[in-house]
């Protein structure tokens, strides 16, 4: 679609604006009322009107609107608040009465709004009201409104305020009776479509290929004949639950992955022809995995992948694969660059416990790496350790034992972003000989561990501060929440990871507030009615809901009892959703909703940028936050490449939040983020931006 060549001002002729105009969309006399409407308002300044024109000739408006058929009553309002634009039928609404307290919350003319928040009026007219800010013809704050009563929605500095209290602890419901595929790993895409996938060798899915297609079945674990004619990797809509199946040649049984900066899924190693595999899945709507088996520089089974300030992938570890690689993104074929790990040597036991370690970038550039209950600082472009940490008491926290970790929010509403404390949490695990009793018959089931350890990784001589959750847990997920709390769910309270190899499914979700003082910082949930044990996962949604998915402790697919009646667990293909505290129903009148269509989403390292908001209350700066969330890759109980920043903030009324970017790379990898602003912890849906 055509775009201004030029910023357009108030004072240019009709024929200048028509001249650069998309002609299919507006005819010249509903051209002209927009025009008319814009010299009709003095007060608006340069700035204003040529954001109007932007908003007006953008792509998401404009088709928003339709070809406007020649001839159809089309009108423009407009007042310091915003723009109105309606189409078909009549109508006199002011869009910017704001001495009306409910201005925002009534429908025009009596009638109600869309899901998107567009009005509807008399006779059929749509109305699309877009705010700005609150400016005047200088581009400062508007004064006389404040001092004639009106409510501007400036953020004062009255000190902050509690977040929203609330009793509800969260619910449930099924999403999906039948994905098809059980979820053992998963990516949500910026297409908001999650990508998951199983292992390809446990013989034949829940869900034919669609495209038909075909292969051998690898290792007969079920003792079944092949061709296998089922997909084992699906495409699922977040929003409708609708399923897309997705093809995969080389096995990825207990791969790793992430996703590019580009937005691409990245899957790398997995089982016997997928060890050194690497596929790229981008978010479009026919592209299926492109793969390459021969990528990597050692077999990536069990490993860990993390990216770079500079957007190329550090992966780590393996079965028996004591060293890391670095690959660049969203290439097949590649130089290897590969560095020897001596903590994978000194970390293994008997029962290795050195699998999937958690691996975090930090602000000055280098990687945390833990396995087992070391951990390190390194400098991932030399291999050089520069760091050793102290280790974490108390037994294993790796696969198989399978402990959970994060690194806790990072706070960059500080004068130097650059210079900030990072602390990373470790909860769970098992121990050390743990998975040795639980492998094989006759089954011995330990007590998973119930304590954490949290550590400043940025403090020099720091050691472990300890505290304990409610419940044991083993091979739980930890995932963080758009308001900076942590969501423990999934995993066991006895045994370990692998087949058959623990019993007791925790049942009972947990939120960590790790702002509290050490004592008070856990909070049991609704608990759940479907175990989700062994190769389950979860995921933050935008809308601010839990996917949960997965599991199956099963050597092979065993679906129903019916045909497996010595099955304990079935291979889980039921897709949940679960709604934390913050979705409240009483609390969604405090919710911010984001305009994305007029906010920024491509960001700049370092510069400010803008979120147009509505919401139905004065506030104060202290009651919003901005928050900036890596969507991580999980498996296993690990969320690879998670993080969440909490960003500095410039400006805050009701209607816009300026805030600043992420200084660099190091803090915030190149790539897609989902952004929420939160109001005392209640959080706006996301929004995807992008950083470079």
């Amino acid at each position: 679609m055509a775009k201004p060549r030029t910023p357009l001002q108030s004072s240019d002729s009709t024929t200048q604006f028509w001249s650069q105009f998309p002609q299919s969309h507006l005819s010249k006399t509903q051209f002209f009322s927009l025009n008319h409407m814009i010299k009709k308002h003095p007060s608006f300044s340069p700035d204003q009107c040529e954001k109007i024109w932007h908003l007006v000739i953008s792509f998401q408006i404009v088709s928003s609107l339709n070809p406007v058929e020649e001839g159809k009553s089309i009108n423009f309002q407009a007042g310091f608040g915003g723009i109105t634009i309606g189409i078909g039928g009549s109508g006199s609404e002011n869009p910017d009465d704001e001495s009306d307290p409910d201005h925002d919350k009534k429908p025009v003319n009596g009638d109600e709004k869309d899901k998107d928040g567009n009005k509807f009026g008399s006779g059929g007219e749509q109305r699309i009201r877009f705010p700005f800010p609150q400016f005047g013809n200088h581009g400062e704050p508007r004064k006389e409104a404040k001092e004639s009563g009106y409510n501007t929605g400036a953020a004062t500095n009255d000190g902050p305020k509690p977040d929203f209290e609330t009793n509800f602890l969260g619910s449930w419901k099924v999403d999906n009776p039948n994905a098809g595929v059980s979820a053992m790993h998963i990516q949500l895409l910026p297409n908001n479509k999650a990508v998951w996938y199983d292992t390809v060798n446990l013989g034949k899915s829940n869900i034919l290929a669609d495209p038909p297609a075909c292969r051998g079945l690898v290792g007969g674990r079920q003792g079944e004949k092949g061709p296998d004619c089922t997909a084992h990797a699906i495409e699922y809509d977040v929003e409708t639950a609708q399923v897309k199946t997705l093809k995969l040649e080389y096995d990825t049984w207990c791969s790793s992955g992430g996703m590019s900066p580009n937005g691409a899924l990245v899957s790398t190693g997995g089982n016997q022809e997928g060890f050194r595999a690497l596929r790229i899945l981008n978010p479009c709507k026919n592209c299926q995995f492109q793969e390459n088996p021969e990528a990597l520089s050692a077999n990536r089974w069990y490993a860990t992948q993390i990216l770079l300030e500079n957007g190329s992938f550090v992966l780590v570890g393996g079965r028996a694969a004591h060293n890391y690689e670095i690959i660049p993104p969203e290439k097949l074929d590649f130089p290897i660059q590969q560095f020897g790990l001596p903590l994978l040597d000194e970390s293994q036991d008997e029962k290795e416990n050195n699998l999937y370690p958690f691996v975090n970038l930090l602000p000055d550039g280098n990687i945390f790496v833990f396995s087992n209950y070391k951990s390190i600082i390194l400098n991932p472009y030399t291999g050089e350790t520069l760091r050793n940490l102290p280790d974490l008491p108390g037994g294993s926290r790796s696969y198989p034992a399978s402990g959970m970790s994060a690194l806790l929010p990072i706070n960059l509403n500080v004068e130097n972003p650059e210079n900030v404390d990072v602390e990373v949490i470790v909860c769970g695990g098992n121990a050390r000989d743990a998975f040795k009793f639980s492998e094989f018959p006759p089954r011995k089931f330990f007590t998973a561990f119930k304590d954490c350890g949290r550590l400043i990784l940025t403090k020099e001589g720091a050691q472990w501060e300890k505290e304990d959750m409610p419940s044991p847990r083993v091979m739980g997920d930890m995932l963080l929440l758009p308001t900076g709390d942590v969501l423990i769910t999934n995993g066991a309270q006895a045994g370990t990871s692998g087949w058959d190899a623990a019993e007791t499914p925790n049942l009972t979700p947990v939120l960590y507030s790790p702002n509290k003082n050490n004592g008070e910082r856990f909070k049991e949930l609704t608990p759940t009615d479907i175990p989700r044990m062994y190769h389950s996962t979860s995921a933050v949604l935008p809308d601010g809901q839990i996917l949960i998915a997965g599991s199956n402790t099963n050597d092979y697919y065993k679906f129903n009892k019916a045909d497996n009646p010595e099955m304990i667990y079935p291979t889980e293909v039921i897709v949940q959703k679960f709604s934390p505290p913050y979705l409240a129903p009483e609390l969604q009148q405090y919710k911010p909703n984001i305009l994305e269509v007029f906010s920024d989403k491509e960001l700049k390292y370092g510069g400010e940028f803008n979120v147009r908001i509505r919401l139905n209350a004065q506030i104060d700066q202290s009651d919003i936050k901005v928050t900036m969330y890596s969507p991580p890759f999980t498996t296993h109980g690990y969320s690879m490449n998670q993080r969440l920043l909490i960003l500095g903030l410039k400006q805050v009324t009701h209607r816009i939040v300026t805030a600043v970017a992420p200084p660099s790379g190091k803090l915030a990898p190149p790539g897609y983020y989902l952004l929420f602003v939160v109001h005392r912890g209640v959080p706006s849906r996301g929004m995807w931006v992008h950083i470079e």
